[in-house]
């Protein structure tokens, strides 16, 4: 719903390589930066237990959610350390306002204001909470009346409170991730095209606008069919994609489509409809690297 533009953050490292053992502490065999393959080779199209058996891993599967976390974070963050994104605030210029935390969340878009409000009625006397009234006066626009100049300030402690970011990991779920898989794994789709859901619900959103979710999907299934409906994974997700840079073009912010062209499109290409690794990809021209 709120994607930054390119240099949001302070660039890292051109490759980065993030060790996946700490997800993964449950396999045996995992190794420093190395993931053994949590599901079985691919078979031939059409299959229906092919999609029975991804669909176990999916993306809600702890180390394909982790890897969907860092995936987001390369084009939102130019990191993969999107755990350090708790405390991360500013005014990136689009037009929504403040974007902080996790996943962008943005003071114009509404869902800066609910998780705001989560913390708060988990945690009535936390330092964001007098904030309340100001967020709900400028929720649909970019005013910081009200925000400024303390607000920042505020977001950047609160983020050091394992309760906020505990609501931004529950927000997120709640309103982009669970989503994102719960309709991948109804239209028939594994783990590759549930994060291309997601991406795409973090960037757009659930609004009933030409370039929300809804309207980029419905743009997808008159181009083509998804394997719930019979149709070819990979052909069904190439439309998809279509459409998401479509929508993305309409808007300034979002005019470079390198998360979709050299990233998400680059895993379709090569057939990694369940998202394996080791994955490279670029994002504003750097390079990433999941092995």
């Amino acid at each position: 719903m709120h994607t930054r533009v390119k240099g949001r953050a302070a660039p890292g490292a051109t490759t980065a390589c993030l060790c996946l053992g700490l997800v993964l502490f449950t396999v045996a065999t995992a190794g420093a930066c190395t993931v053994t393959p949590d599901a079985p080779p691919r078979r031939a199209p059409g299959h229906h237990v092919r999609h029975t058996a991804r669909a176990a891993t999916g993306l809600d599967d702890p180390a394909k959610k982790e890897i969907a976390m860092q995936l987001v974070s390369s084009a939102e963050n130019s990191s993969l350390d999107w755990r350090a994104q708790y405390q991360y605030i500013e005014d990136i210029g689009d037009g929504r306002g403040y974007t902080g935390g996790i996943i962008g969340f943005t003071s114009g878009t509404h869902d800066m204001l609910e998780l705001v409000e989560l913390y708060t009625r988990r945690k009535p006397d936390n330092v964001l909470a007098g904030y309340l009234p100001a967020l709900r006066a400028v929720d649909g626009g970019d005013s910081h009346d009200g925000l400024d100049p303390g607000f920042p300030k505020a977001w950047k402690k609160a983020a050091r409170d394992p309760a906020f970011r505990t609501a931004q990991n529950d927000e997120r779920d709640r309103l982009y991730f669970r989503p994102a898989v719960e309709r991948g794994k109804a239209d028939g789709i594994g783990a590759l095209g549930q994060f291309a859901y997601y991406d795409a619900l973090v960037v757009h959103g659930e609004g009933d606008d030409p370039t929300g979710f809804p309207a980029i999907r419905k743009r997808a299934l008159a181009k083509a069919e998804p394997p719930s409906r019979g149709g070819d994974e990979k052909t069904y997700l190439n439309a998809f994609l279509d459409a998401r840079v479509w929508a993305m073009r309409q808007e300034e912010a979002h005019s470079d489509t390198s998360r979709i062209d050299t990233a998400q499109r680059v895993f379709l290409k090569d057939g990694n409809l369940d998202l394996h690794t080791p994955l490279n990809w670029k994002v504003y021209g750097e390079r990433y690297h999941l092995g």
